[in-house]
C-alpha cells in the first residue's frame, strides 16, 4: 500500500540516548533542557527569533489569537478575522473555539492563497486580524497583506503549518506577521510526533505566551495571566531533534521525488504557482485536474493500486454548516478539482505517475 504520507522514523538509536537522558534525569516537562535544546536549535535553523513550543499546531494558532489580543468581543459581539476557506480545518475552529467569528475571502486561482484582492470588501468594524494560510507551504503575498493590516490597524497571524524551513527574498517567511504557527504533526515535514511552535514578531508576546501555555503561572506563587496547558514535553523534544538531525536527509529525498512528479505530469495536470521569491520545502504534491470528475477517475484507478492520494483541502470551508460567510466560488471549485499526490521518503514515484499517466492519456 502506499499511502498520501508516512511519518518520517528517524534513528532509533539516537532516539533511544535522548529517552535514555530523560529517564536520567526524571524532568518529563515544564520546560525540560531538551526543549529548551530543540527550541535553540529551530530558531538557529529557521533563522527566526522568539520561537515558542507548543504541545500542537491548532494550540500554538488559539495561544497567538489570545496573546495578540483579537479574542475579545467588540462592543458586546463577536470580533473576526478573515481567513482563507481554503485550508484545514483547524484554521478556522481555532478562530470560532475562541469565539472569534471566521470570515472567508476567497482565493487566488493559481497560488491557492489568500487573494489579498478579495480582503477589503471583507473588513467590517468586528475585524480584528488576518488569518492568512502558506498552503502547502507556498509564500502568501506577504507585502500586500501587511499593507492592508497596517492600513486597517489589524493584527496579522500566519497559519505557516506547512512552511517549515520555507525563506523568502533571503530571510525565513516565519518573520512575516505579528505571530506565524507551526505544526509538527507526525505526518508533517519536520515533526515531534504531535506538537507546533509559535515565532513572535515581539519578545514581550513571546514572554506572555510563555505564561499563557503553563497555566498562566509566572513563579511559585505567581499568577499573571488566563492560562492553559500548551506545553511541549520532553519526549516530543527528542523526537524533533532526532528528526531535525536528519532533515537535510529527508529534503534530498522529497525534492526528487516532487521533481519528479512534475517532469511525468508536466501538461496533464496543473502545478500551484508557486512564489518566485521563495525556496521549497517539497511537503506536498497537490495537483489539479480539469474537472472533479477526471479527478475521481485518477482517485479511483490509484486505489485500484492500493495507491490511496487524498483531497486536501475538500469540502472548502464556507462551505461546512459550522460557518457562515459569503460564496468564494475559486476555492469552492479548486477543492473539488485537487489531489494531494503520495510523498514520502522511500516511495516509488514511477508506478504513482504510471497509474496516473495510463488514465490521462
Amino acid at each position: 500500500m502506499i499511502p498520501v504520507t508516512k511519518p518520517y522514523l528517524p534513528s532509533r538509536e539516537k532516539l533511544d540516548q535522548y529517552i535514555d537522558g530523560i529517564y536520567e534525569r526524571n524532568w518529563l516537562t515544564n520546560n525540560g533542557p531538551l526543549v529548551q535544546e530543540l527550541t535553540q536549535r529551530l530558531e538557529g535553523y529557521l533563522g527566526v527569533e522568539n520561537l515558542l513550543l507548543v504541545t500542537n499546531g491548532t494550540l500554538a494558532l488559539q495561544i497567538a489569537y489570545k496573546v495578540l489580543g483579537i479574542t475579545e468581543p467588540v462592543k458586546q459581539a463577536s470580533a473576526e478575522a478573515i481567513t482563507t476557506p481554503f485550508t484545514f480545518i483547524a484554521t478556522a475552529s481555532s478562530l470560532k473555539w475562541e469565539g472569534v467569528q471566521p470570515v472567508f475571502a476567497d482565493i487566488d486561482p493559481n497560488t491557492w492563497c489568500l487573494n489579498p484582492a478579495n480582503i477589503e470588501a471583507a473588513i467590517t468594524p468586528q475585524t480584528r486580524a488576518l488569518v492568512p494560510v502558506h498552503v502547502f507551504g507556498n509564500a502568501c503575498d506577504v507585502e500586500s497583506i501587511d499593507t492592508l493590516a497596517q492600513k486597517h490597524s489589524l493584527k496579522v497571524i500566519y497559519d505557516a503549518s506547512h512552511a517549515f524551513g520555507v525563506n523568502y527574498k533571503g530571510e525565513s517567511l516565519l518573520k512575516h506577521g505579528d505571530a506565524a504557527t507551526l505544526s509538527f504533526h507526525a505526518t508533517k515535514l519536520f515533526h515531534t510526533g504531535e506538537g507546533g511552535a509559535i515565532i513572535f514578531k515581539r519578545k514581550e508576546d513571546l514572554e506572555r505566551a510563555k505564561k499563557m501555555v503553563n497555566f498562566g503561572i509566572a513563579g511559585p506563587v505567581s499568577i499573571e495571566e488566563l492560562g492553559i496547558n500548551a506545553k511541549m514535553n520532553e519526549f516530543q523534544a527528542a523526537m524533533g531533534l532526532c528528526v531535525l538531525d536528519e532533515i537535510e536527509h529527508n529534503l534530498a529525498a522529497r525534492k526528487e521525488l516532487w521533481e519528479a512528479y512534475r517532469e511525468s505530469l508536466a501538461g496533464k495536470v496543473q502545478f500551484q504557482r508557486l512564489q518566485p521569491h521563495s525556496t521549497r520545502n517539497y511537503a506536498y504534491v497537490p495537483v489539479l485536474f480539469n474537472s472533479e470528475n477526471s479527478m475521481k477517475a485518477v482517485m479511483a484507478a490509484l486505489h485500484q493500486q492500493d495507491i490511496f492520494p487524498r483531497r486536501y483541502f475538500y469540502p472548502s470551508l464556507e462551505e461546512v454548516g459550522l460557518y457562515s460567510g459569503g460564496a468564494c466560488p475559486v476555492s469552492n471549485d479548486t477543492a473539488k478539482r485537487i489531489l494531494c499526490l503520495p510523498i514520502y521518503n522511500g516511495l516509488d514515484a514511477e508506478k504513482v505517475t504510471a497509474v496516473m499517466t495510463g488514465v490521462l492519456s
